[in-house]
């Protein structure tokens, strides 16, 4: 089988593009696994573009291990300035899991998307049982041996837990991100990020993310670092995530809805043969 598709990144989250509204590609597991291996061609997330008609495009996310993401933020961004190119439009509007996702195309490879609210019951992560969502007291290890509890969780279009420390350079992201992220607490697993306040309007994050494993950026686990950054009054409304490869910059309007910009990279067509 011959797959035309795009390779785009937004700050190194990278993902497979496959445009399914013409010509509808059916993936099995096992092919989106492969796809998405770095051995063959490799991203963090593989993206299909449906056809909808109540908006521009509808978006289905498939993360590294076959598995079904809720949402993705950078990818989202990125299918935004894809097809604002191709229909001339600086707002995008893309239907996802998560609802309805407007984009605003800011010219210089910037695009700023709306995310949607934040949501923090123990039964919206969802966690197992009913518990304090803002400080659910998870113990995690440094590499001197030193305990931290804490981790707060937040949904926003999929489960994400934060950590705030002193230095997230002090922790092993690799090992403690598959340890949380398969926590009892959480049914449908989480991301995890290491989040160091450096003021109040910078953060400094790693994450391991659900399905996908280590990334060099993840747009929902900004938004869910600030929103929780903002819950704890560690940030105002509006704050910076810095990640290895650049940063993100979130706003959280008065409607509590969380809006994330940031850069997107050139759509590069490929072929899979698969």
């Amino acid at each position: 089988m011959d797959i035309k598709a795009f390779k785009m990144d937004g700050l190194g989250n990278d993902f497979i593009i496959i445009d399914n509204r013409h010509k509808i590609t059916d993936l099995t597991k096992e092919q989106i696994i492969k796809i998405c291996d770095r051995k063959f061609i490799g991203c963090d997330q593989l993206i299909l573009i449906n056809k909808n008609d109540s908006s521009d495009a509808s978006l289905k996310f498939y993360n590294s291990d076959g598995g079904i993401s809720g949402a993705c933020g950078n990818g989202t961004r990125c299918v935004a300035d894809l097809l604002s190119k191709e229909n001339n439009k600086s707002l995008v509007t893309l239907t996802t899991q998560s609802g309805d996702l407007k984009s605003k195309i800011l010219g210089d490879k910037l695009v700023s998307t709306e995310i949607g609210k934040g949501r923090t019951k123990w039964n919206e992560i969802p966690l197992s049982k009913e518990l304090d969502t803002n400080n659910l007291n998870i113990k995690i290890t440094d590499l001197e041996n030193n305990h931290h509890n804490g981790g707060t969780a937040v949904n926003v279009g999929n489960p994400h837990i934060i950590f705030f420390v002193e230095n997230n350079e002090n922790f092993e992201i690799e090992k403690i991100g598959p340890q949380i992220e398969r926590h009892p607490l959480f049914p449908e697993r989480c991301n995890v990020t290491l989040a160091t306040i450096v003021n109040k309007e910078l953060i400094k994050v790693k994450v391991w993310e659900r399905g996908a494993g280590l990334t060099k950026a993840c747009g929902t686990a900004a938004c869910a670092t600030a929103f929780a950054a903002m819950r704890n009054g560690l940030s105002g409304n509006k704050v910076d995530i810095e990640f290895s490869t650049g940063k993100l910059s979130i706003l959280i309007d008065e409607n509590n809805n969380i809006h994330m910009k940031g850069p997107v990279s050139d759509a590069k067509e490929i072929n899979i043969k698969i």
